[in-house]
């Protein structure tokens, strides 16, 4: 598939903000796309993360769906590779789902509003 330019720049400030996200933590498309004031392009964050995997510098895996579920699991080069990472991590997973989700989720806004 090929991109607008307009698309390719949000991608790239979609993964500005991922690479941002530490270690051990998570956020979900939603929390980047406000932050990005774009609050109804969640769905198009999701695209820039399917498209990200040529990027090794980009833990496309640190991102969810608001419920803290994988959702993107099939975009890595296994279905089971995005946990694999995220346990990695000391991330625990269950079902496909983070556990303790609340706890670990990194809201993109409030951490950028920081300093970070």
């Amino acid at each position: 598939m090929k991109y607008s330019e307009q698309t390719q720049d949000f991608f790239e400030q979609v993964y500005q903000v991922v690479r941002l996200i530490p270690k051990g933590r998570v956020t979900s498309y939603g929390s980047i796309a406000k932050a990005l004031g774009t609050p109804k392009s969640s769905r198009i964050v999701g695209w820039a993360m399917n498209a990200s995997h040529k990027h090794p510098d980009i833990p496309a895996h640190r991102v969810l769906n608001r419920n803290g579920l994988l959702t993107g699991k099939m975009h890595f080069e296994s279905p089971t590779r995005m946990q694999e990472l995220l346990e990695k991590e000391g991330v625990k997973v269950e079902k496909d789902k983070v556990v303790d989700f609340q706890r670990l989720f990194w809201d993109v806004q409030e951490e950028l509003g920081k300093g970070m």
